[in-house]
């Protein structure tokens, strides 16, 4: 007789996220995720194909449930929505620092194809948001030359999330960088 499956899918993507986003791909072990999912290997298993599988499912989930995303489709479109995006993204006491994505690009050469694919579709649908709302504002540049700019400063901003600093510090430069970038 069959086992039921006693856990859902979408709680062991919650709960394995944190881990791969901590701690990265490579150095993730199973054990991890058997005590963060609180499913044992044959139950991942049955779910997901092996640790990769389940890795770009987390990937997937995380793309897929951004809460913040929302503030850059807001209308009017603008540097109101993009400042809101990047403070939404600040230092909390979650548990976990900086962006998944972003994390996860320190391993991009160990990573499959599509875990790869799946990060780079992200990037482009972030970057055409930005230049969405960079549009609607008077600027001597090309929205896409600021959207790069914003991007990578951005991408920056996730990455020393890793090392300690405080809210206020990470509002101020998001300030000064908006600021900035109205000039251009």
């Amino acid at each position: 007789m069959a086992r039921t499956k006693e856990f859902s899918r979408e709680e062991a993507l919650e709960k394995a996220l944190p881990v791969f986003w901590s701690k990265g791909y490579s150095a993730t072990s199973l054990k991890d995720l058997e005590t963060a999912t609180g499913v044992n290997k044959s139950g991942l298993y049955s779910e997901f194909h092996d640790k990769e599988d389940l890795f770009l499912e987390s990937l997937k989930h995380y793309f897929a449930n951004r809460p913040n995303r929302a503030l850059l489709l807001r209308e009017p479109f603008g540097w109101k929505n993009l400042e809101d995006y990047m403070k939404a993204a600040a230092p909390s006491a979650k548990g976990t620092r900086g962006c998944f994505a972003v994390n996860t690009l320190r391993e991009l050469g160990g990573l499959s194809d599509e875990a790869v694919e799946l990060i780079e579709a992200h990037r482009a649908r972030l970057r055409k948001l930005y230049a969405q709302n960079i549009a609607a504002e008077k600027t001597r540049l090309s929205p896409e030359a600021i959207a790069d700019l914003y991007l990578t400063f951005y991408y920056g901003l996730q990455a020393e999330q890793n090392l300690e600093q405080s809210r206020t510090s990470f509002n101020r430069r998001v300030d000064d960088f908006i600021a900035a970038l109205k000039t251009l």
